[in-house]
């Protein structure tokens, strides 16, 4: 099995001095190397071959011993060392300090047909930002990420993949309905694979420390390796940089918004700089049309992050991004122009993205009332969604509905 690692995350990047696995606050640094928890019994249970063929895997090498032993994090692929990252972030508005990969470990990058991909095994054991958590996963999760991300993928809404599912033969204690009951489930380890795992907490948690120095660094890697059209180490390098972020973000969520997704929990550390899906922890679909609707329980009173609301939490959490980087700017009237000019342009991303979806091609026309009109009856009727506009597909344009 032969990979083109091509690591830059940790060559270019300041490490964690510190190499015990101790949950700890991490200072002056942008990751902390950590090796994987060896699962005591793997089992291979399911690979995405069309994940692997970007990574650039063979098909004899998903079947091999190496295969299972490095992404069930039994062993480390040759000259790599696996890491967790280091970031911050707000959780339901609330700034929550360090974060990081707490059950997270990134295992290395590979350079493939001028795609740079990075791996991270989610589930394989405790890190430095663990805090009181094990850093394990269960199958029941598992299964639910490793089928949403390739899922999401073909629906054509930005996401992570998912390369491998693997049982670890291992038991983890787990309190599935918060009622004081734990009860033990079987542990696995997902491979979750994107072109980085950089988050708005990343910068956030530099900023809040004002450590100018790594947030500088972080934000030139990241222009350099992913926004590689715009200027690096200067102001304007920076506001494009979150020009960017900001239309890709909205991007995601009018994909999101397209096919009924509610990702349950947008906090600032769960929210990809590059404007892909990240995290799938207690997200959904709709099924009867309800804006107020949201899959997370811890969110079920206030609704913060229900489908509706969607759309006004990314603006809040770029925002925050925003925040984070403003030293590197120090000029807040460009800074509130891109915000603003994003909050402005969505309704009418969001007008031309519903005409198509229910197949009116004339998008000149201002059909907002129509579409409001009709949200109005999927919600007052209790409509499903999914099976509204599946039906509605099926009929002609050349058909005359009486009423």
């Amino acid at each position: 099995m032969h990979l083109n690692i091509d690591d830059t995350f940790t060559t270019e990047l300041k490490s964690d001095p510190e190499i015990q696995n101790s949950r700890r606050q991490v200072l002056d640094a942008c990751y902390s190397f950590v090796q994987p928890r060896k699962p005591s019994n793997p089992a291979l249970l399911h690979v995405s071959e069309d994940t692997a063929n970007l990574i650039g895997f063979k098909n004899e090498d998903l079947a091999s011993p190496e295969f299972l032993s490095i992404f069930s994090g039994n062993s480390i692929y040759p000259n790599t060392k696996p890491f967790a990252m280091n970031y911050g972030g707000h959780q339901f508005g609330t700034w929550a300090g360090q974060l990081g990969d707490g059950r997270a470990i990134n295992l290395f990058e590979v350079l493939h047909e001028n795609q740079r991909w990075a791996l991270q095994l989610k589930g394989a054991g405790e890190t430095p930002y663990s805090r009181n958590a094990d850093g394990l996963a269960v199958l029941r999760s598992s299964i639910r990420e490793h089928l949403c991300s390739e899922a999401m993928y073909y629906l054509g809404v930005p996401t992570t993949r998912s390369l491998s599912l693997i049982k670890t033969g291992d038991l983890v204690l787990r309190d599935v309905l918060y009622n004081g009951n734990p009860a033990y489930e079987q542990g696995a380890v997902v491979c979750r694979v994107a072109p980085t795992f950089i988050r708005f907490g990343n910068f956030e948690i530099l900023a809040a420390r004002n450590d100018l120095k790594n947030l500088t660094a972080l934000a030139d890697y990241t222009i350099k390796h992913f926004f590689p059209t715009l200027e690096v180490g200067t102001k304007n390098g920076y506001l494009q940089f979150l020009k960017t972020v900001v239309e890709s973000t909205f991007e995601m969520i009018l994909h999101w918004q397209r096919v009924g997704f509610v990702h349950g929990v947008m906090n600032t550390d769960n929210m990809s700089i590059i404007g892909c899906t990240i995290d799938y922890g207690p997200y959904g679909w709709m099924d009867n049309y309800d804006p107020n609707w949201t899959p997370n329980t811890t969110d079920s009173s206030h609704k913060r992050y229900r489908f509706g609301n969607q759309p006004n939490i990314a603006l809040w959490n770029l925002n925050q991004l925003a925040n984070a980087i403003f030293p590197l700017i120090n000029d807040i009237e460009p800074i509130v122009k891109i915000l603003e000019a994003a909050r402005d342009l969505f309704p009418s991303q969001y007008l031309k993205m519903m005409q198509s979806k229910i197949g009116l091609s004339n998008e000149s026309i201002d059909d907002s009332k129509l579409l409001s009109n009709l949200e109005k009856l999927l919600s007052d009727s209790n409509m499903d969604m999914t099976l509204f506009y599946r039906n509605l597909s099926t009929i002609s344009k050349n058909q005359i509905i009486f009423r």
